[in-house]
């Protein structure tokens, strides 16, 4: 039996959707924008829906590491958009403690998750080794308060998502023209 898949690759979507939303989100971070209702619709509907999406893909293609990360980190930005919008009367807001434990607990993952780009090509690793650092930085803004960990957290989450923005370009036009044309 073979494991052919006819589906198309979906680390491209997934990917566009992490690096156009965490690169929106940093220029906040960075000071360059407000948080407004830009951002949470980008984290709706590309950092969540099409990662969510691309991760069910990467189910069906068998690989577990894509299903894992692009579900996770989708369901991370719906989480993040529920946490800013406060939807639920009589539950209590997100206080800086409690966003520097959710923030490292993402760190945590996305250092193991790190490990498993080992196996994978160097713009992979780039993304989810910038990513680790990136929720450190925040996780460290929240427990310390510290406004100038937070901007540099946001110029890192900028590198961050251009570097997985240039890995998702480089998977489409490298499969488009047959060829290296972005090396990855």
């Amino acid at each position: 039996m073979s494991n052919h898949s006819n589906i198309a690759n979906p680390s491209p979507l997934g990917l566009l959707g992490f690096a156009m939303t965490t690169i929106l989100l940093n220029l906040h971070n960075a000071g360059f924008i407000p948080l407004s209702i830009v951002i949470i619709s980008m984290g709706f509907a590309l950092g969540g829906a099409a990662q969510i999406i691309a991760g069910v893909m990467e189910f069906k293609k068998n690989n577990t590491f894509g299903a894992t990360a692009f579900t996770a980190y989708g369901f991370f930005w719906w989480s993040l958009i529920i946490i800013w919008i406060k939807p639920f009367p009589g539950i209590e807001a997100a206080d800086p403690l409690s966003m520097g434990f959710y923030l490292g607990l993402w760190c945590l993952f996305s250092f193991f998750m790190f490990i498993g780009t080992l196996k994978h090509n160097r713009a992979t690793q780039i993304v989810f080794g910038s990513l680790t650092v990136l929720f450190l930085l925040l996780a460290a803004a929240n427990f310390t308060g510290s406004e100038s960990i937070h901007t540099i957290a946001g110029y890192v989450g900028i590198f961050c998502g251009l570097s997985a923005f240039y890995n998702a370009v480089g998977q489409i036009l490298n499969q488009e023209f047959g060829k290296t044309i972005l090396p990855l």
